[in-house]
């Protein structure tokens, strides 16, 4: 045991060996905006309008006009390269995100703050999916194997879950001090400071321009994304309708037993878990390939969700939710793994961010279905939503295979560039 921590330390000391020790701290830094106006949009929006009901409409208009968006950000990340890009959504995020706010602030009628919503969405950098292309791109350039790949995305995965659990904290904290606005000003301080920054880190060379390796080819002629991808997108979907799902029946079953106020902690449990398991996929052999922990995954997910259907008290929640977190990160680190290995290398950041915009997307349409479920019928509906998108993702697996690198897909080493090392 003591041997394989000791390689799982070695496997991310050279990660960042690549990376440099200050850019996980700007892409954590930089993506924690997303979590806080996400989670942060129905509290805002239901206390300065009073309805719940706003709150989630909203809500869901912000998470959809960054699905909408991200896939484009990643696309223009592809043929521009990433800091001109970046640099331009975080400052328009920041403006977007202060709007929105004082939009709420003032009371402007729904139809205008969803307008907003969307606004603030659709300008969200996309760090998160983008973090990721540059972290692969910079270690595939030293020659690594699919194990330090894996423990890029590892490390990256776990960033999302631990800025899931402090943004809605940092929520909880605004809130008791006097109104959640304070945490969304903070929100458009850290997009523009440390967005602007992850922009302008030197390893922002890192993953070229497509318009740098060759002239641009007919749309025709362009590469096409492998069935692969497009299975994994769809598996994604379905990952992000157990999510939402989970969510709306944990925030039911909260109301539901009077203790409202530990949503949030009841979301950090299930984050915390799948932080922690995420960091130790980097230990897993190379032998246990890719579609294999998918498959695993998602069946790990379909059984354990069942767990949640039956849960009736708050311990129980606890200990669920905290069970079922353990299988939540190996799936969406697994799910872009193979979308690292399958997309043309022209499009990687393009790949990376529809991944994580159909995750987002299944799970924003969910929350608002599944809350009106759980109002109707109890939290158990909204639990059983999310275990039969599990065990249809365990369909979509057994379909997927880890095949070789798409067409177009070569080596970042072959590509001759600078260090792009950062601090």
């Amino acid at each position: 045991m003591a041997q394989a921590a000791g390689g799982t330390s070695a496997t991310y000391r050279e990660v960042l060996g690549a990376t440099g020790a200050l850019l996980p701290v700007l892409s954590f830094l930089g993506r924690l905006p997303v979590a806080v106006i996400q989670f942060g949009s129905v509290l805002l929006i239901t206390r300065t309008s009073g309805s719940l009901a706003t709150g989630g409409t909203v809500a869901c208009a912000l998470a959809l006009g960054q699905v909408a968006m991200g896939p484009v950000v990643g696309r223009l990340a592809d043929r521009r390269g990433q800091r001109s890009v970046v640099l331009c959504c975080s400052l328009l995020n920041a403006l977007a995100i202060t709007s929105y706010t004082l939009g709420a602030l003032a009371g402007l009628p729904t139809p205008l703050l969803v307008a907003l919503g969307v606004l603030a969405g659709a300008t969200v950098p996309g760090i998160g999916p983008l973090a990721r292309a540059r972290g692969v791109a910079l270690v595939r350039r030293g020659g690594a194997d699919e194990r330090i790949v894996n423990t890029v995305l590892s490390l990256e995965s776990t960033m999302d879950e631990l800025s899931f659990v402090l943004g809605p904290a940092l929520i909880g904290v605004a809130a008791f001090a006097g109104h959640p606005a304070y945490a969304f000003g903070a929100a458009a301080l850290l997009v523009a400071g440390c967005g602007s920054a992850f922009a302008l880190h030197p390893t922002a060379t890192a993953v070229r321009p497509a318009t740098a390796h060759a002239p641009r080819e007919p749309r025709a002629r362009r590469h096409r994304m492998p069935r692969e991808v497009r299975l994994v997108r769809l598996g994604l979907v379905l990952l992000g309708v157990l999510l939402g799902g989970c969510g709306a029946g944990i925030t039911a079953l909260t109301q539901k037993l009077g203790q409202e106020d530990q949503a949030g902690l009841v979301y950090a449990a299930m984050g915390v878990m799948s932080a922690v398991v995420g960091l130790s996929m980097a230990a897993l052999p190379e032998r246990f390939g890719l579609a294999l922990r998918w498959r695993v995954a998602t069946a790990a997910a379909a059984l354990l969700s069942l767990l949640l259907i039956g849960t009736q008290s708050m311990p129980g929640l606890y200990v669920s939710v905290t069970v079922f977190g353990a299988v939540f990160a190996p799936n969406l680190i697994t799910g872009f793994g193979l979308t690292e290995r399958a997309v043309p290398r022209e499009r990687l950041a393009e790949g990376m961010t529809f991944a994580a915009s159909a995750f987002v997307g299944g799970q924003a349409v969910t929350l608002a279905v599944a809350g009106r479920l759980a109002e109707s019928h109890g939290p158990a509906a909204a639990f059983t939503v999310g275990s039969v998108a599990a065990a249809l993702a365990f369909g979509v697996a057994l379909l997927v295979k880890a095949a070789p690198a798409a067409p177009g897909v070569t080596p970042v080493a072959a590509t001759p560039s600078g260090s792009g090392r950062g601090a």
